[in-house]
């Protein structure tokens, strides 16, 4: 019985690290999905402004997404979401998230600012309540502010108009037929 036990425990191990090769960690379901989206005191990076989340998310649809300057799929992504912001088919708000002001700026100065308005969340505080553990991430709010769905890494066209586009449209529709 002896021999077989550090046999059974490598089957048992190689069992988990093979079944875990097959899965895409972008595809990991977000309990935040359905739910309210945080409602917190923030920092706006532009003015230093204080407001509520919340306020800035009830009635429009909005993409939301969560980048940095450090984060070099977030300069991947950038030229994507530019042309949402030139579409103007979705509120967007960017929130800067364990960055400095400073190099904030120069990433958007270099590379164009498509947000409607931007968070400073520069301790992280939001990032954490959205369960955030890798940059990008972009989260899908309706009208409600209720999160719809949310994207662990780079925004693609194929991801937006297969995924994202016909979710904000439908939302769209939604919201025009509630009394």
């Amino acid at each position: 019985m002896g021999k077989f036990l550090p046999l059974a425990i490598f089957i048992v191990l190689a069992w988990f690290l093979y079944d875990g090769l097959g899965r895409d960690t972008k595809k990991l379901p977000s309990p935040l999905i359905g739910k309210a989206f945080p409602d917190l005191i923030v920092e706006d990076f532009n003015s230093g402004e204080k407001y509520s989340t919340q306020s800035q998310l009830t009635g429009k649809i909005t993409l939301v997404n969560v980048w940095a300057s450090w984060c070099v799929t977030c300069r991947a992504e950038h030229q994507m979401l530019m042309d949402i912001a030139q579409s103007k088919s979705v509120h967007m708000i960017g929130v800067n998230y364990k960055d400095t002001h400073k190099e904030g700026q120069v990433f958007l100065d270099r590379l164009g600012n498509p947000y409607d308005q931007i968070i400073f969340d520069e301790q992280g505080k939001l990032g954490l309540e959205l369960g955030v553990y890798a940059t990008p991430e972009t989260f899908v709010v309706d009208s409600q502010g209720i999160i719809r769905d949310k994207r662990i890494g780079q925004l693609t066209p194929q991801i937006w108009k297969e995924r994202f586009l016909p979710l904000i449209q439908q939302l769209k529709i939604s919201a025009k037929t509630k009394p």
